[in-house]
């Protein structure tokens, strides 16, 4: 696991080939649409510099998430923060903390700002890298003292598998991250994904854990409620760092 990205590969994305075409890279998510609501655009001027780390800031040699949060901190990771329904909430929660949502889709993101702004939270920073990459070169290990993964994409069709974000490749560097102690929370609404999420994690020598009732700090969200409206079931698991 890197401690440091001096020597960090290209991010996702900005790898080509040696005759310079783009590389075709196995990601856990789909880019989607970049339209901005006007209250996401107005969300997005006027919070993204002091809240939204920009991708080629992680280009740098010497940086650090801490720099960017402006202090040391207790560090959560949040893979995959939507809108921000959780973020706002929980970050809230948490003033001591520093909050890190990971989130590729820039809507949610401007969203995310939003919500942060309007419930006075300062305590969150927002990266639109690719969470594994990031974890890999940019996060060190045993840093982080809780983890967050709400609802990732499924990735239903057997040949999209591989896009899963909780594999063992997967489990293993993120458990990495965790402190001794630390907490790994994960959430879905799709039973098939939850049992492997269970059969992965399970099998994962840092953790001890599995599914727990519902977190009842986790606001039910609009995705959520989606999921309920279509019969699905959500499924809390709650992982604990042993080793």
């Amino acid at each position: 696991m890197s401690h440091a990205n001096d020597s960090a590969p290209a991010r996702p994305h900005q790898k080509v080939t040696e005759d310079g075409r783009r590389l075709r890279e196995v990601l856990t998510y789909s880019r989607r649409g970049s339209r901005f609501t006007p209250r996401q655009a107005r969300a997005w001027e006027a919070h993204r510099d002091a809240w939204v780390i920009p991708d080629e800031a992680l280009d740098a040699a010497d940086f650090r998430f801490a720099g960017a949060f402006g202090r040391e901190a207790p560090l959560i990771v949040e893979i995959g923060s939507g809108v921000g329904e959780a973020t706002a909430a929980l970050a809230a929660a948490r003033p001591g903390c520093n909050v890190l949502a990971l989130e590729v889709w820039r809507p949610g993101v401007a969203e995310t700002l939003h919500r942060l702004a309007e419930a006075g939270v300062g305590n969150v920073r927002l990266c639109s890298v690719d969470a594994v990459w990031t974890a890999e070169h940019l996060l060190t290990a045993q840093s982080l003292t809780e983890l967050w993964t709400f609802f990732p994409d499924p990735w239903h069709k057997a040949r999209h598998h591989k896009r899963r974000l909780v594999t063992p490749t997967n489990a293993s560097l993120l458990a990495g991250l965790l402190q001794p102690g630390g907490v790994w929370r994960l959430a879905t609404d799709w039973a098939e994904y939850a049992e492997v999420m269970l059969e992965v994690l399970d099998a994962q020598p840092m953790l001890s854990g599995g599914r727990v009732e519902r977190w009842d700090e986790r606001p039910v969200t609009r995705f959520e409620r989606r999921g309920l409206a279509a019969g699905r079931e959500p499924i809390d698991l709650r992982y604990r760092r042993t080793t």
